[in-house]
């Protein structure tokens, strides 16, 4: 697990954590876990999917030709104002995101501030803007055919998705768009998270954490 030392821990206010990877990489699974293991109490998670644009203004079949691999899907710069608020401890109405209809859900969940937030997704670390406001940037890198056998299961078992359309959208955007944003936004990570789930690397972040939440 390479640890570049460049984190940056404040004695006081908010820790945000930025957890990037591919699609199927396995960076949710760790997100949930942290948040788990410090509870709730300390910790906020924040997923970057929750803000892809709105789309009313499009047909579902043009939503679908959309490339949500890129930058330019995101609404970024509501996310960083999301981020700014909760670091000057105001609590958001983040967004809900229904990938069955590839457009935000009228819902919102509200969101308290707390000690640590913890913003997963697969373009966290790509943004300029979003990594100048984390104190620990963190990378899940594992192989190209374990994230797309992940994918594969996750779109058709709990977004409705063909066999078919996971396949093509992996082809003609997920992959490029991988090899173009994501896979070098690894640089900028202090801690490189080898092949998913890994309990050691992601132990050793918990401890950190926990070292920051004493601080309060």
């Amino acid at each position: 697990m390479p640890f570049s030392g460049s984190a940056s821990w404040p004695k006081a206010g908010t820790l945000i954590i930025g957890i990037a990877g591919g699609s199927g990489s396995g960076k949710t699974t760790i997100a949930e876990s942290i948040v788990q293991a410090i509870g709730t109490d300390s910790v906020a998670l924040i997923q970057q999917d929750a803000y892809y644009r709105d789309q009313t203004d499009l047909p579902l079949e043009e939503r679908a030709k959309v490339n949500y691999d890129h930058p330019d899907s995101m609404e970024t710069e509501l996310l960083i104002a999301h981020l700014e608020s909760l670091m000057a401890g105001r609590p958001i109405d983040r967004p809900v995101y229904d990938f069955t209809i590839h457009n935000r859900s009228k819902e919102t969940v509200r969101v308290e501030p707390r000690r640590v937030v913890i913003l997963e997704g697969i373009l966290v670390l790509y943004e300029p803007e979003l990594r100048a406001l984390m104190g620990l940037k963190v990378y899940v890198d594992t192989d190209a055919d374990l994230r797309l056998a992940r994918r594969w299961e996750r779109d058709i078992t709990e977004r409705g998705r063909t066999f078919e359309s996971v396949r093509d959208q992996y082809l003609h955007t997920v992959r490029p768009m991988h090899l173009q944003f994501v896979e070098p936004s690894k640089r900028y990570a202090d801690i490189v998270i080898p092949e998913g789930y890994n309990q050691s690397a992601v132990g050793t972040v918990i401890s950190m954490i926990r070292d920051v939440v004493r601080t309060v």
